[in-house]
This record gives structure tokens, C-alpha cells and sequence, in this order.
């Protein structure tokens, strides 16, 4: 039998002002099959908006990879960071480690959900296809 491996992630959706980086937002992911922690941080006109999960390493770097170019901290922006060690998605830290960092990435699009990743290819292409 295999080892299971199994991470602990902080997880809310849409919460404002507050990066919910305490002990009541502590979940644990999914056995073998989540093992990233994942972060999106919204700029709009009345501050950050914060998402956080646990994600599955293709998801959440598919995600970042694809949208690091918009990522610009401007309003309307999402950046999305991808981690994988316990609570990695928590608050900055003063030094980190690159090796457990992966680069963030972004959107100008409205924030993704976690199970919206799997729709990514779709949400890649030019608006008019939808129309």
C-alpha cells in the first residue's frame, strides 16, 4: 500500500479585508489527490478580496502559468499563487523559501473557483467564441 499524503490549507471564499489566515479556516485537503495549497487575491475599489484552497497540482498550476502575465496588483487584477507545504497559503511570510513557491499569476477576469479551473482551456479563449 502507498503512503498517503495529505496537506493542511487555509480555505474561504470572497472574504474581504482579511486574508483569513486563522486557525478557524484550517482544512484538510484531499488524501493523494489535492496536494497544493492554492491562493487569489481581487483588487477592487474597496480593497482585497481573498480565495483560498486546497487545489491539485495540474489545476492550480495550469492556473498560475497561464495568467502570470496579467498579474499586475492593479485594480481588477487576480493573482493566483500555488504552494505546496502545510498552510502555505496563510499569511506572507518575512523570508520564504523559493522552493515551495510557485510564481504567482493572474487575471483581469472575475475570480476564479476552484472547480472552475477544469473550464480553464475555455476561459482562455477570446470573449466572441461565447456569443
Amino acid at each position: 500500500m502507498g503512503l498517503a499524503l495529505q496537506i493542511q490549507c487555509y480555505q474561504c471564499e470572497e472574504v474581504t479585508q482579511n486574508d483569513c489566515s486563522t486557525p478557524e479556516f484550517i482544512v484538510n485537503c484531499t488524501v493523494n489527490v489535492q496536494d497544493m495549497c492554492q491562493k487569489e487575491v481581487l483588487v477592487t475599489e474597496d480593497g482585497k478580496h481573498y480565495r483560498k484552497s486546497c487545489a491539485s497540482s495540474g489545476a492550480c498550476l495550469i492556473a498560475s502559468s497561464g495568467y502570470q502575465q496579467f498579474c499586475t496588483g492593479k485594480l481588477y487584477s487576480v493573482c493566483i499563487s500555488c504552494c505546496n507545504t502545510p498552510l502555505c497559503n496563510g499569511p506572507r511570510q518575512k523570508k520564504q523559501s523559493s522552493s515551495n513557491k510557485v510564481p504567482s499569476a493572474a487575471s483581469s477576469l472575475s475570480p476564479l473557483h476552484s472547480l472552475s479551473l477544469l473550464f480553464l482551456p475555455f476561459l482562455l479563449r477570446p470573449p466572441s467564441i461565447f456569443s
